[in-house]
C-alpha cells in the first residue's frame, strides 16, 4: 500500500488577538508584520516548503484582511506594472504560490483550537493534515519545522506533535506531553494534558503551534464536549487519540518566537530584521549606536 503525504494546512486563525489590543481592535493579529511579512505568510510559506498545496483557513468575520491579502489584487498588479516596478509586482504575485489553493471557513462560536479544527473537516474530509498556528513563528534557515515533520510522518504515517521544553514555570501556558522509549528528536506520546500548573505537570515538553494529525482526531473532537476554560480543546482530542493510534513528539530543529507576546513578536522582529538582506547591515550599526 503507497504511503500518504501530507497536502492540506489548517489554519485556525479565528481568535481575538486581545493580548495586542488597540493594533488588533481592527486588524487580525496574524496580520502583524514581522518587518515586511505578516505572520500568516510565513506560516504558509512553512506549510508551501512542506509540500502542501491546500490551505484551510478557519477564520471569523473580522477576519476579512487575511483573505484579502491572499486574494488577488488587480489595480495593485496594474499599477506596479505601469511604474515598471516588477520585482514588487512579483512579489505580490507570489504571495499566494500557483498551483496552491487557499479556502476559508467559518468558525462561528470561539470555541477553541479543538472546535476551530473540527470546523475544516468538511474540507479536509479523510486524509491526514496539517495543523499551525501562526503565533509560534519557527525559523530554520534551511528545512521548517513542518517540513521536518512532513518528512517524519511519510516515513511513520502517524500523527506528529512538534514540541520544545519549556520553562517548568511556565507549563500552565502549553499542552504538555509525557513520553517513553526513542531517542533524540522522536518519541512516543504517553500522555498529553492542557495548560497543566508547574506541580501537576508530567513534564516539562509542550507542544508548539505545529501539528500532523491523522482524521480520527475528527471523530474524537466531535465526541470530546467542552473542557478546559470553556472550549473544546485539541489537547483533549488528541488524548483520545492516543487510545488508539501512535501519536510521536517530534523535536523540531529551529528557534521559535512567541509572537503571541508582545516580548516574543518583539524579538522576532529583531532578529529577523538582523537577518533581512536589505536591513541587516544598517539595523545591526543602528542597535550598536544605542547601546554604546
Amino acid at each position: 500500500m503507497s504511503k500518504l503525504r501530507v497536502k492540506t494546512a489548517v489554519f485556525p486563525v479565528a481568535g481575538m488577538g486581545t493580548r495586542f489590543l488597540p493594533a488588533t481592535k481592527a486588524n487580525p493579529k496574524e496580520m502583524l508584520p514581522i518587518v515586511d511579512k505578516p505572520l500568516i505568510q510565513y506560516a504558509v510559506e512553512e506549510a508551501v516548503e512542506a509540500g502542501i498545496d491546500k490551505l484551510v483557513f478557519v477564520t471569523s468575520s473580522a477576519k476579512r484582511a487575511i483573505e484579502d491579502h491572499f486574494d488577488k489584487n488587480y489595480e495593485l498588479e496594474s499599477e506596479l506594472a505601469k511604474r515598471g516596478k516588477g520585482e514588487l509586482l512579483q512579489l505580490v504575485k507570489q504571495v499566494l504560490p500557483k498551483g496552491v489553493s487557499a479556502i476559508y471557513v467559518r468558525q462561528p462560536e470561539a470555541l477553541g483550537l479543538g472546535h476551530a479544527v473540527l470546523c475544516a473537516r468538511p474540507v479536509v474530509e479523510d486524509e491526514p493534515f496539517a495543523v499551525i498556528l501562526a503565533d509560534d513563528l519557527i525559523y530554520n534557515g534551511e528545512h521548517g519545522a513542518l517540513k521536518q515533520m512532513a518528512e517524519v510522518f511519510a516515513d511513520r504515517q502517524c500523527s506528529l506533535l512538534g514540541v520544545e521544553e519549556v520553562p517548568p514555570e511556565d507549563t500552565s501556558k502549553y499542552g504538555i506531553v509525557k513520553t517513553e522509549g526513542g531517542s533524540g528528536q522522536l518519541t512516543s506520546v504517553v500522555s498529553i494534558v492542557e495548560k497543566p500548573n508547574p506541580v501537576d505537570a508530567p513534564s516539562n515538553l509542550g507542544v508548539v503551534g505545529r501539528y500532523i494529525l491523522t482524521p480520527r482526531i475528527f471523530e474524537l473532537l466531535a465526541q470530546v464536549g467542552i473542557g478546559s476554560g470553556g472550549e473544546i480543546q485539541l489537547t483533549d482530542g488528541i488524548a483520545h487519540l492516543l487510545e488508539d493510534e501512535c501519536v510521536l513528539a517530534y523535536r523540531f530543529e529551529g528557534t521559535r518566537y512567541d509572537c503571541g507576546s508582545k516580548l516574543g513578536y518583539l524579538q522576532a522582529t529583531v532578529q529577523y530584521a538582523l537577518r533581512h538582506p536589505e536591513l541587516a547591515k544598517g539595523f545591526q550599526a543602528y542597535l550598536d549606536q544605542i547601546h554604546r
